[in-house]
């Protein structure tokens, strides 16, 4: 015999599964229960009480069977009923044994009793079985079953997350705190103390408004931070692979469907055939070759309780259909397929959590016929600014002061830096560093400046590259007031915050990133940095701004490098008039651009890496009166012209990675230079007129084919830097002593076998600052004794 506890699991799933099961499911399956008790007990009563009682039937009337005297008694008009009363004493004989009677009650009840009224048990059985599985097979099919075990195993943690909880906190804190900020706002705008610039920060993206934390919750240790964390990335993966379909849903509605139908058919045949559940049954068979009888009179000993059993049963299966019928009007009612969390956020300050559909928001929707608090903790863990908030107590939790403080370097320029690379968010620990003096953030995708920032008192320059870095009003306003350099690296030009351009105090921006035609005014707020002396872009140019060079007029310096794209229309840079810096770097130029002839300003111009071969237009430079810096290098000029002679007042110039081969006697005209770079050319000779630089400190002709040194070279006494290495040079002219500031000297890469003993008499060139091979170097007299000692000190032990 099978038990109700063995058949449990047909009418009820996992009971972790609870919260998805609205009320009518739970009503379904408590119906379903009875429904089996009801068949378990009509089966156990058929199975252990005789089931029907026949008895012959002697005489026949009108074709139905009768007492055998009562036709006697109708005659002579006797009272029947007294006469019934008389005669049961003289029983009736039937002379048939019990293995007979057996037969007979055997016989009649397969042939005579309607199949109804003898299958009814298994039919309840078989109904509860398929209300059973009705009820829970969309738990149970493989497509659907995975999602649900996952969605119940993550919404079981959230619930239970300490995260949950504090989010929930600082939310219900933060709500007591609006309507003081909105009060506070309304009397700021009564006294019209509210500026202009105030209400303009407060709509520009990427700058958040002071909040108050409140840390009554207290705080995550590291292994809930973490677990918190996988939680989310969990929420995150689940709602990526539930969100594209809606299986689930249909499988519910599915089933509901099958239900109804199921229940229209049971009611319309059970309700049809109840009336055929009876006490007394006629019986005729032919087996009078066996008993001596046709016909019989039987009862059915079941059918008074059988009767009773349907009746109740009728009635749960009303009970069952209507909370059918109200599941199939809710999922009419509305749509199911999309979850809206409106609620929670107007009563939160998670007003980024965002609504779900198809299968994710069905789930959601039977967890709130549950309990609505369920969907409102899990919640928590859609929001990316809850995210953000456990990321950052994480961070807080990773990097210490002390950790923090190990990262700080000193760089070239001899300020204190600090590279935060690719980490989740900025930790808060860092804004308790003071000295730092430059604040490098490399490719992380969600840093945040809070007021705390202010306690950076020496912050002046600030790195973002590739980074998502969000202000915070106080902040912002702090950096206005410091911060003097930003470099700022980004993809595409949406990704540029549009807070830089509140930066009045701003001196020198470095931009680097596509940029394009199109996408132009996302930098026209330039315009308001009035401040700004130094401009660096780098990116793929088509022609300069027009931001740049009609409403910058402060503007000192302009650095374009154009990644090797041809740069063109440079006629706006006659605009430009208070440029004194203008570098056009791999900008594909062929020729010197006439524009800049009328900057008279400028004093220093870098071509570095363009396409010249010639710059015949070199004599126009005469009118740039205080240009001191010429940087002609990486290019293909083939020939200097003789005009570079009118340059009077160059001081500095750079014609290195060229093709030069000849100097022209004019370039020593330029009487002020004082660095001179020829490297990487093609020379063959120095000009003894060389010597016409007295005031030449750094003289470059690295890589080149010279073979000889003129004397003249030595006559520029003011020399420190004297690089000629990778010549063809044999010997060096005992006059290298007469260069008393000499610094350092480069003469790897010749065929130089020694050095001559004078080069000792230049007293501010150390040994290691005399690049050669060491077996050059030890040819030096002093190197030579010292090289000596340690032999003779071998020698003598």
């Amino acid at each position: 015999m099978i038990t109700v506890t063995e058949l449990r699991f047909l009418a009820d799933a996992q009971t972790s599964y609870h919260i998805l099961k609205p009320w009518w499911d739970v009503f379904w399956y408590y119906i379903t229960m009875v429904m089996l008790m009801i068949a378990v007990l009509a089966g156990a009563l058929q199975l252990t009480q005789s089931r029907m009682l026949c008895l012959p039937c002697k005489a026949e009337v009108d074709n139905q069977c009768v007492h055998p005297l009562e036709p006697v008694l109708r005659h002579i008009n006797l009272s029947s009923a007294s006469a019934v009363q008389a005669i049961p004493s003289l029983g009736i004989q039937n002379d048939l044994h019990r293995q007979q009677y057996a037969y007979i009650d055997a016989v009649c009840y397969e042939k005579q009793l309607h199949w109804f009224a003898k299958f009814f048990p298994y039919l309840v059985f078989l109904h509860s079985i398929v209300f059973a599985v009705c009820s829970n097979f969309w738990l149970h099919y493989p497509s659907t079953s995975s999602r649900l075990e996952h969605f119940v195993a993550i919404l079981y943690k959230c619930f239970d997350s300490p995260w949950t909880t504090r989010a929930l906190s600082e939310a219900v804190a933060q709500q007591s705190i609006k309507p003081q900020h909105r009060r506070r706002s309304q009397l700021m705008t009564s006294t019209g103390t509210e500026d202009a610039e105030t209400r303009r920060q407060s709509l520009q993206p990427g700058i958040e408004s002071s909040a108050v934390d409140d840390d009554a919750s207290g705080v995550l240790d590291k292994k809930e931070g973490e677990q918190a964390k996988a939680l989310f990335e969990r929420v995150r993966r689940f709602r990526f692979h539930v969100e594209q379909k809606d299986i689930i849903y249909r499988l519910y509605m599915k089933q509901i469907v099958v239900k109804v139908v199921a229940l229209i058919v049971i009611i319309a045949y059970v309700s049809y055939y109840l009336m055929n559940i009876t006490f007394e049954i006629d019986c005729i068979i032919d087996i009078q070759a066996f008993t001596g009888y046709r016909r019989y009179q039987c009862v059915y000993s079941l059918a008074v309780i059988f009767k009773v059993l349907a009746t109740f049963y009728v009635f749960l299966v009303l009970l069952y259909g209507y909370a059918c019928f109200h599941s199939l009007w809710w999922m009419l009612r509305s749509s199911l397929k999309r979850y809206s969390f409106e609620a929670v956020r107007e009563k939160s300050n998670y007003s980024d959590i965002p609504d779900v559909q198809n299968d994710f928001a069905f789930i959601l929707h039977l967890a709130d016929q549950y309990d609505p608090l369920y969907a409102k903790r899990f919640s928590i863990f859609l929001s990316e600014v809850s995210e953000n908030k456990l990321k950052q107590i994480n961070l807080n939790n990773e990097w210490t002061v002390e950790m923090l403080r190990n990262k700080l370097r000193r760089s070239s320029k001899d300020k204190v830096e600090l590279h935060m690379f690719m980490l989740s968010g900025l930790p808060d620990n860092v804004f308790e560093l003071n000295e730092i003096d430059v604040l490098i953030l490399e490719l992380i995708p969600d840093a945040k400046l809070t007021p705390m920032i202010t306690q950076l008192v020496n912050l002046k320059e600030l790195h973002i590259y590739h980074s998502t870095l969000t202000v915070d009003l106080q902040a912002l306003s702090f950096l206005a007031e410091n911060l003097e350099t930003l470099h700022l690296k980004f993809t595409t030009m949406e990704k540029i915050p549009s807070w830089l351009f509140l930066l009045k105090n701003l001196k020198e921006l470095y931009l680097a990133g596509s940029l394009d035609n199109y996408s132009y005014f996302y930098i026209e707020g330039l315009q308001d940095l009035k401040n700004l002396k130094s401009l660096y872009l780098k990116s793929s140019l088509p022609r300069i701004p027009p931001v740049v060079t009609e409403s910058l007029p402060s503007l000192e310096k302009l650095s374009i490098n154009n990644e090797g794209n041809r740069l063109m229309v440079l006629i706006s840079l006659k605009k430009m008039t208070n440029l004194a810096c203008l570098e056009l770097i791999n900008c594909d130029l062929e020729r010197i651009p006439h524009s800049i002839f009328s900057l008279r300003e400028l004093q220093e111009i870098d071509f570095r890496g363009n396409n010249f071969k010639t710059i015949e237009e070199i004599i126009s430079f005469q009118h740039l009166q205080k240009l001191t810096c010429l940087k002609l290098w990486h290019n293909s000029i083939a020939y200097i012209p003789i005009q570079i002679g009118v340059l009077a007042n160059l001081e500095q110039l750079y014609l290195n990675h060229n093709n030069i081969e000849m100097v022209p006697l004019q370039l020593f005209l330029c009487n002020k230079l004082r660095v001179l770079d020829l490297s990487y050319n093609n020379l063959s000779f120095i000009p003894e007129e060389i010597q016409l630089l007295k005031n030449l400190q750094y003289f470059a002709v690295t890589k080149n084919s010279i073979e000889t040194l003129p004397d003249g070279l030595f006559k520029c006494s003011k020399l420190q830097y004297l690089l000629l290495g990778k010549n063809s040079l044999m010997s060096i002219s005992p006059q290298v002593g007469d260069l008393m500031n000499l610094i350092k000297i480069e003469l790897i890469g010749n065929q130089v076998e020694s050095l001559p003993p004078e080069i000792e008499s230049c007293q501010s060139l150390k040994p290691n600052c005399i690049i050669v091979e060491t077996h050059v170097l030890r040819t030096l007299p002093s190197l030579a004794k010292e090289n000596l000692k340690p032999l003779q000190r071998e020698k003598m032990s």
